[in-house]
């Protein structure tokens, strides 16, 4: 069966290829041979690959961390191959479609759920269920797709969002910095709040609701294989906002097809919240040292966004428990804190890392982004991933019909009736 699209989720995941760590480790169990087989005197010779992690960098701490694995594995030869980010669709889809998928592979949950059901990777779930106690369950829950049951991927390195705030803004709204809000029925009031007070210079609110923006109110999105985001709940919460742009609390530009996102409008000093990654701090560090010297982070309230690569382990691999091996072995605690220690900004797939952020983030020597990133982390057990066969041209559609209710043109079922229609009618092609 040939495989046509394996590029569902890579939009937002894509940002997330990047890499990280020196040194090694050690696998779950003993040092023994990882094959367990009779080949005996046999070098078994297995292929990684990531993508676009090869630089000056993190090359250090993949060469380290496979001269360790070998060195603890005598029998066992891993060859490392990296993709560049630009094609990497299309790579993985000739890999598959050739029968010649890397052993253990560097893949987004949208590639891993296209790749499970053409069955070319492992389930997890079946082939060593023990070990997946070891990794965050919402991470999990990203590599476990409906309909099926079984765990597609370990989680490798995750990212999320936080709040961040211009705390001169606020006070010139009459806001007060240290009671921010914690909820969205308390967010809009302060957006309407700071709108009045202001006369709409102060605005909260530089962005139409999505599916995103749903998935974080607690919201159900999809439900039965099917996009269900026009129930009442997602209705209500588009009419909040519908509200709010009617009393001037919503940047304009918002509703643009042009529109630029809601960080680049932050830094521009349009509107005095925004949703950024922990490396949001350095970044204003760098580019609008004032703004940063005046923005706060706070922890998404609501359902965190969660975006993340994760390691699968190919089912035609010639030495299948050496390939599940070394995918737990790259995946596990130690590695994935000295991981995070370069890629900082994102968070390890273990329990064990979260519930102790302090062994990754002791690194970082930014203020704003340490608090940022501890923030995020108590945050990582509750975040999840959002529809990964929700397409960027469903996106765009739902956002022209968002337009329209937000303008008056149509009302807030309506929009998000035909949102829906439009995504199903897309699954179903």
């Amino acid at each position: 069966m040939r495989i046509k699209n394996l590029a569902i989720a890579a939009t937002v995941v894509g940002s997330l290829a990047l890499a990280a760590c020196t040194g090694g480790g050690t696998t779950g169990g003993d040092n023994k041979t990882a094959s367990g087989g009779d080949d005996k005197g046999t070098v078994k010779e297995i292929t990684f690959q990531t993508w676009s992690l090869k630089n000056d960098k993190f090359t250090p701490y993949f060469e380290n961390l496979i001269a360790e694995y070998e060195k603890q594995h005598p029998d066992v030869k891993i060859k490392w191959m990296d993709q560049p980010g630009d094609g990497y669709e299309e790579k993985v889809n000739q890999q598959a479609n050739s029968n010649q998928l890397p052993d253990v592979i560097n893949i987004p949950e949208g590639f891993a759920k296209t790749l499970s059901e053409v069955d070319k990777i492992v389930n997890l779930k079946e082939a060593a269920p023990d070990s997946l106690n070891a990794y965050l369950d919402g991470a999990l829950g990203a590599y476990t797709f409906d309909g099926k049951d079984g765990v597609w991927g370990y989680p490798w390195y995750l990212g999320t969002d936080l709040n961040w705030y211009n705390t001169e803004q606020l006070k010139k709204a009459g806001l007060d910095p240290e009671k921010l809000p914690t909820n969205y029925d308390e967010y809009f009031q302060q957006a309407l709040t700071a709108a009045k007070n202001t006369n709409g210079e102060v605005r909260l609110i530089s962005s139409m609701p999505n599916v995103d923006v749903f998935s974080n109110a607690g919201i159900e999105v999809f439900k039965d294989g099917k996009f269900v985001f026009n129930n009442d709940q997602a209705v209500a919460l588009l009419e909040k906002y519908i509200e709010a742009y009617k009393a001037n609390a919503v940047v304009p530009e918002a509703l643009n097809g042009d529109y630029t996102g809601n960080a680049i409008m932050y830094k521009q000093g349009k509107v005095a919240y925004t949703t950024a990654g922990g490396g949001f701090a350095k970044e204003l560090a760098t580019e609008a040292p004032d703004l940063a010297k005046v923005t706060i982070s706070q922890a998404r309230f609501g359902v965190p966004p969660l975006f993340m690569q994760g390691i699968s382990v190919a089912k035609n691999s010639k030495y299948p428990e050496v390939a599940l091996d070394f995918a737990q072995f790259v995946t596990n605690n130690q590695n994935q804190v000295e991981f995070l220690k370069l890629a900082q900004g994102f968070f390890p797939g273990t329990k064990e890392a979260n519930a102790n952020p302090e062994s990754f983030l002791s690194v970082i020597e930014l203020p704003a982004q340490k608090t940022a990133a501890e923030q995020a982390a108590k945050a990582m057990d509750r975040a999840k991933s959002g529809p990964i066969n929700y397409t960027d041209e469903m996106k765009q559609f739902t956002a022209q019909q968002v337009a329209l209710a937000m303008k008056g043109d149509i009302s807030a079922k309506d929009a998000l009736d035909k949102a829906v229609k439009h995504a199903n009618d897309g699954l179903d092609n």
